[in-house]
């Protein structure tokens, strides 16, 4: 797909993740400006404000909306350029940047901007869970309950999201469920369950190493109960992109799926928690996104940028007293 930009709107979330996010309107100005691109600017002021945003971008003509945050402000913004002409540009400045990691769009602004305006585009899928679109994963049972607790946090990052983890671990009690998928019913009780229309949460924590974001299915993970001693394993293989190797692993592939379990509660869309009913129904949107990528990363790259991050997230756990006191409460 090619398309002239000649009207981009930025809708920037100025609280999402960490850091000053000042000098980003700036730098896409100067772009802009260069190429004679006509720039509005405007920021989130509370949850939801960037899907009113977003429709007055399409309402006014926008060529590209360009969401500036976190995988709860590119999933408002996104969610709204569904079937339509308006291509979505990413500037990851979130907690786990889902989508961005997925669709390998760099961390630093000035390289995401960069990919912007080589005007590379792909068209991905998306998919519903009751009605509310996802574009990396939907989830029930402890990811959902872990995301609840997270949006309640002060401070985002890394390391609260694991101190979170840690802490619901201790308490949490698995529960039964009955999947309907490519008419079969399955019945498990299980830890969680996570349908991926791509292959990761965020954070380089991949839940469904074979998804793929522009097949036309999602990817249906089930982990069944485990004890203490699966932690470690279970873990290394998650960043690994390695977990479908678990015994404690099922997948299922499929277009629409449904969920029933016993009682409504939370469910996680794209990492933010939203009350469901214990009926949910789950369905895969063919190629209804456009959105611009780099044209070119080699599986090589790829592998190299996320053994790095990778590295840095554990040396960074390492230094943390809090979070190894917590792990020893555990083991």
């Amino acid at each position: 797909m090619e398309k002239e930009v000649r009207k981009i709107v930025v809708i920037l979330n100025p609280i999402s993740g960490v850091g000053s996010k000042d000098k980003i309107p700036e730098i896409i100005r100067m772009r802009c400006d260069e190429k004679g691109i006509a720039l509005t600017v405007v920021n989130t002021a509370f949850a939801g404000h960037a899907k009113e945003l977003t429709q007055r971008a399409i309402d006014d003509h926008a060529d590209c909306v360009i969401a500036v945050g976190g995988d709860g402000t590119v999933n408002e913004v996104a969610q709204h350029l569904i079937h339509s002409d308006v291509v979505l540009g990413i500037i990851p400045s979130g907690s786990g940047n889902g989508l961005a990691r997925e669709l390998h769009i760099p961390f630093d602004v000035r390289s995401a901007v960069d990919v912007i305006f080589s005007s590379h585009i792909s068209t991905i899928d998306a998919c519903s869970a009751n009605d509310h679109i996802f574009f990396c994963t939907c989830g029930v049972g402890f990811d959902a309950v872990v995301s609840e607790d997270f949006a309640k946090e002060k401070r985002r990052g890394q390391l609260t999201y694991l101190k979170d983890i840690v802490e619901n671990y201790l308490d949490y009690k698995p529960e039964k469920y009955e999947l309907h998928i490519n008419d079969n019913t399955i019945r498990e009780e299980a830890f969680l369950i996570t349908c991926a229309n791509a292959s990761q949460y965020g954070n380089n924590a991949f839940i469904a190493p074979n998804a793929d974001i522009s097949d036309g299915q999602m990817d249906v993970t089930i982990l069944s109960p485990f004890n203490v001693l699966d932690i470690g394993p279970l873990a290394l293989q998650l960043f690994t992109r390695t977990i479908d190797k678990n015994s404690k692993i099922k997948t299922f592939r499929a277009k629409e799926a449904r969920i029933v379990r016993q009682t409504a509660g939370i469910m996680h869309i794209d990492g933010d928690p939203v009350m469901a009913s214990k009926d949910i129904e789950l369905s895969t949107l063919s190629s209804v996104l456009h959105v611009f990528t780099p044209a070119n990363l080699s599986f090589a790259e790829s592998i190299q940028q996320r053994v790095n991050e990778i590295i840095g997230q554990i040396q960074l756990r390492l230094r943390t007293d809090d979070f190894s006191a917590k792990i020893a409460k555990i083991t």
